[in-house]
């Protein structure tokens, strides 16, 4: 029987010279299992209270423990190990925040770790990703971070902090009203207008595939028609910089979560210039993350 593979510490094996050695044509003949597991004094001294039959192969270089529900039991010691792991490390974590807390009306201490609840900012979703073991809650909300990733949240805090103010809602009025009237307030404006006509200009010698998601400067859509319509430049030069003449309007809609998921991502990052190219894994990811939260919001609407 192959050694299990419980988790990324457990797949090496170091035999200890003064423990027992076993055949493996004798305990070929017995019903049992293989575990292995790096050398450590403590964890073999704990593994032998535990199974007391067990016996070290040289041949295998893993520990046999003989008997029928060996993999079972096997099993549960292994889950006890890495809960007892956990626990060190949350414990670190908690001594860390006490020693060098993180003040913030954005975090508050729960029983197994740090709630944080902030202003929707896709810089924050992108850097909480990267925390380990962070996860969101949907119902409260909020996100779950162990204590064990304190150090991993600390260092990346400043950027959450400095995201999570800049959303607030009072400071997203003062920016709105600071830009009212301004050519840059008539130019977002003018831009959030075309971009509801879902129309796009292509140039006419370089054309994208029908039903098939590609992305362009607003992210990832799928073109269904070519119109044939003329692209007039002086009229949406502005919006669109590197419009010619003789480009002719494509027409897109959102993909769909299914088309995105069967989207192969391109090898090679897009052209300098490109008015579309095949999407890169990094810019499927977080659509179809997008994807799969809109189906979930349409299906809680219909229950």
């Amino acid at each position: 029987m192959p050694a299990r593979k419980r988790s990324p510490g457990m797949t090496e094996t170091i035999s200890p010279a003064d423990e027992d050695e076993a055949s493996s044509g004798k305990d070929d003949r017995k019903p049992g299992a293989d575990v292995s597991f790096p050398y450590d004094r403590m964890t073999v001294e704990q593994f032998r209270r535990r199974f007391p039959r067990a016996r070290w192969s040289d041949d295998r270089k893993a520990w046999f423990v003989p008997g029928r529900t060996a993999s079972r039991r096997i099993g549960r010691w292994l889950a006890e190990l890495e809960a007892e792991a956990d626990a060190h490390a949350d414990a670190k974590g908690r001594d860390a925040f006490a020693f060098d807390p993180i003040d913030s009306p954005y975090l508050e201490l729960g029983r197994a770790g740090f709630r944080i609840r902030t202003p929707y900012s896709k810089t924050i979703v992108d850097e909480l990703r990267e925390v380990p073991f962070s996860r969101w809650d949907g119902d409260l909300r909020l996100w779950h971070v162990p204590f064990r990733s304190y150090e991993d949240l600390r260092r990346r805090w400043p950027h959450i902090e400095a995201a999570a103010r800049r959303n607030e809602p009072e400071e997203r009025r003062r920016r709105a009203e600071e830009r009212k009237g301004t050519e840059q307030d008539r130019r977002s404006r003018r831009r959030a207008a075309e971009r509801k006509r879902h129309r796009y200009p292509l140039a006419a010698d370089d054309l994208p595939p029908i039903g098939r998601p590609v992305s362009i400067s607003y992210g990832i859509v799928v073109f269904t028609d070519i119109t044939g319509e003329l692209v007039d430049p002086n009229l949406v030069a502005d919006v669109y910089p590197s419009v010619d003449e003789g480009d002719l309007w494509g027409s897109w809609r959102v993909p769909t979560f299914e088309e995105l998921v069967r989207a192969w991502p391109a090898k090679t990052p897009p052209l300098q210039g490109a008015r579309w190219w095949l999407p890169t894994i990094e810019e499927l990811r977080p659509a179809r993350r997008a994807a799969r939260s809109r189906d979930a919001r349409k299906r809680a609407k219909t229950l």
